[in-house]
């Protein structure tokens, strides 16, 4: 499996998202080495699971703060469907 964590160096949000996803992975029991952090021009924060925003393509691929911020169910949802 794997997990990703894309964002833009200034979002306001991206310390929220990869700590949601970190305790995710803890509540799942699930490796946290399987996490990536990516720092770029991106969506911001964008959380991949295996490949899959977890939120659903954003509107537009362009540098900047989304306004569909990952949530605990969703993040949730993605890890326990990709762990089986």
């Amino acid at each position: 499996m794997t997990v990703e964590v894309f964002y833009a160096a200034d979002c306001p949000h991206a310390a929220a998202a990869l700590a949601l996803v970190r305790r995710c992975l803890e509540r799942l029991g699930l490796s946290a080495a399987a996490l990536s952090v990516v720092e770029g021009d991106f969506p911001s924060p964008t959380v991949r699971v295996n490949g899959r925003d977890v939120m659903g393509p954003p509107p537009a691929w362009e540098s900047g703060c989304r306004l569909d911020l990952p949530t605990e169910e969703r993040v949730m949802s993605a890890l326990a469907e990709a762990a089986t």
